[in-house]
């Protein structure tokens, strides 16, 4: 097998590590791809964590045991979140974005890629120390950033439905009142979707009065899991009191007036740090 540089040892680790954010890899792995010795690859992965966090981009953390290993923990800064939070403000803010009876067009925006791992890379960061164990949300617009958020916790998503599939089998199906029509509506999830007694964070793209994060607090209870976190895109002003407390939203609707064509959006620092 050839030899590596240096060099080259640690580019390849970082882009390994990187690419796999929350993946544990074990040193063997190193060692066998580079055909170095333990202490060599204990050296490379000292200078590729230097590096990251020069880059303040993330950690990377030796794990000690026989299931050790090491493993890259994305991060963001405080001044690239809000510049990036910002930028998106500004882009919502665009008065062709409003539609007829209050709604906003954003599926340009979560559904870019680009736009959709930047905003799974900071709900991650802020629940990466939960041990998260699946990341839920509810179909449809919801679907992107909440995807990129557990590709980044290294940890299944699981989609809660509207209506059941006959395809997943055997479902447990809830009523809960949306906030904002005030109507009684049906979640659905299977059965196999998820073990009982998981550590899940919930992600959803908008929150009025949060009747849906709440039913879906309310569908893990069947579940038996432990909700660690909600982290919702896109939350309004008003109702102040919404059906559920503790959640983080990155942005804040703080005025909506399809008359006058008025949109104020802002980054939810408050509820951010």
């Amino acid at each position: 097998m050839d030899k590596f540089k240096r060099n080259e040892r640690i580019a390849s680790i970082l882009y390994i590590l990187t690419t796999n954010p929350s993946k544990v890899f074990t040193y063997n792995h190193f060692t066998d791809m580079f055909n170095a010795a333990k202490s060599t690859i204990s050296e490379d992965i000292i200078v590729a964590k230097d590096l990251v966090e020069k880059l303040k981009i993330g950690y990377i953390k030796t794990i000690s045991g026989a299931a050790g290993g090491v493993i890259y923990l994305p991060n963001i800064s405080k001044e690239e979140e809000e510049e990036f939070l910002s930028s998106i403000c500004e882009k919502i803010s665009e008065n062709d974005r409003m539609m007829p009876g209050g709604f906003i067009f954003m599926m340009d925006l979560l559904y870019s890629p680009e736009i959709a791992k930047k905003i799974g890379k900071i709900f991650a960061s802020k629940f990466i120390s939960q041990e998260i164990e699946y990341v839920v949300t509810i179909e449809t617009k919801g679907i992107p950033i909440a995807l990129m958020t557990a590709q980044i916790l290294n940890v299944p998503l699981v989609i809660v439905r509207k209506d059941a599939k006959i395809t997943e089998g055997a479902t447990v199906s809830i009523n809960y009142i949306s906030a904002s029509t005030k109507k009684i509506e049906t979640m659905s999830l299977s059965k196999r979707a998820m073990k009982e007694g998981a550590r899940v964070l919930i992600i959803d793209d908008f929150m009025k009065g949060g009747g849906t994060a709440k039913g879906m607090v309310d569908m893990m209870k069947e579940f038996k899991a432990e909700v660690k976190g909600v982290g919702v895109f896109i939350s309004t002003r008003t109702p102040e009191n919404k059906l559920i407390d503790d959640f983080i939203s990155l942005l804040v609707l703080e005025e909506l007036d399809e008359n006058e064509g008025k949109l104020i959006i802002k980054p939810n620092l408050e509820k951010i740090y």
